[in-house]
């Protein structure tokens, strides 16, 4: 015991700001503190808010065409307020309603568009600066696919369409700058009618599955990936620059998907399909680290027709299916760079 209080007696030496000093004296009584009441039980512990929903409109006096998005912003905070939890003390918490409408804020400070995981970066780096005791922020977004409509070719100034996959982020940041920060698509479904099979797989008495050369095949891709920033400081300044890579990681995705357009590219598995699809991101971009992509098969079963006395009464090749999303194949992987430690 009397340990502990030299070492929080040396803490308090090495910071000349008295809040500083202060903060880590707190923690540290703080620590000591949960292990004399918590009879050896460990806490972990975040709090924050989910689903704040905010729309932001942009509108440009050069030209009269307004920018619309949508965000669903959820916030989970990693701060110093044990005591909290152990003594009827709240000083230390920030309520989820003060995040709430510090989304809605920060959304009316940017005066400029920005992309979701530059709002995403820009909240998380606001609670850890604004708050002492406030050490990490995971700052989640999903943004709704609101696309600008066209009327007889012409871009519509003000008009807007609600398309398909959802574009996510998630920026961990800490209070030293430290960045983690994540990309995504969330149902991007895809489809191709032919240049499909899955052949000589497992066989046992459970099979029933016969092998094909010709099969539709669907999905519902939802793909994350990881950029190798490290720091808030090294991320680029370019304006939109996410937004830009959020639609050229798509159009890869896609292209390795359906192949060339007059011949496609065949797909002996959705396993192989998945794989060629991220490794295709991480030789596109250097920036992405690793990628994770889930792919349910989705079935499309070709639809026969027969009785007892007719087996074989109608027959669709090839050409009428029964879509069947339950139960559907589950196929998921991340395929990441292979770093040398030389």
């Amino acid at each position: 015991m009397l340990l502990v209080f030299s070492d929080l007696r040396v803490a308090s030496s090495l910071f000349h700001r008295r809040s500083q000093a202060s903060l880590i004296f707190r923690s540290l009584t703080e620590l000591l503190r949960m292990a004399q009441e918590a009879d050896g039980i460990r806490l972990e512990q975040r709090h924050g808010k989910a689903r704040v929903r905010v729309g932001r409109v942009w509108r440009h006096d050069h030209d009269g065409s307004h920018h619309f998005v949508e965000w669903n912003v959820s916030i989970s905070l990693l701060s110093h307020c044990l005591s909290s939890y152990y003594r009827d003390d709240n000083s230390d918490i920030v309520a989820t309603d003060t995040m709430k409408n510090t989304v809605y804020v920060k959304a009316k400070e940017c005066g400029d568009r920005l992309s979701v995981e530059e709002f995403a970066i820009l909240i998380g780096k606001h609670f850890c600066s604004f708050y002492p005791q406030v050490f990490t922020a995971i700052v989640s977004i999903i943004e709704k696919p609101w696309e600008r409509v066209s009327i007889d070719g012409k871009p519509h100034l003000h008009g807007f369409k609600l398309g398909s996959e959802n574009h996510t982020a998630e920026a961990r940041v800490e209070k030293s700058g430290a960045l983690n920060l994540t990309s995504g698509i969330g149902g991007l479904a895809l489809l191709k009618t032919t240049q499909s099979g899955f052949e000589r797989f497992v066989r046992d008495k459970y099979t029933v599955l016969p092998d094909t050369g010709e099969r539709m095949l669907a999905t519902e891709v939802d793909a994350s990936w990881r950029y190798s920033y490290e720091s808030v400081a090294s991320i680029p300044t370019k304006g939109l620059y996410f937004t830009e890579k959020f639609m050229d990681v798509k159009k890869v995705l896609m292209d390795t998907f359906f192949g060339p357009p007059e011949t496609g590219v065949y797909s002996p598995s959705v396993q192989r399909t998945l794989y060629l699809m991220g490794s295709a991101v991480l030789k596109r971009f250097a920036d992405v680290s690793s990628i994770h992509l889930k792919m349910p098969n989705i079935h499309f079963l070709p639809v026969n027709l027969s009785t007892k006395e007719n087996p074989s009464m109608v027959k669709f090749k090839d050409d009428v299916y029964l879509p069947t999303d339950e139960p559907h194949g589950s196929i998921e992987a991340t395929v990441s760079r292979i770093t040398s430690k030389l």
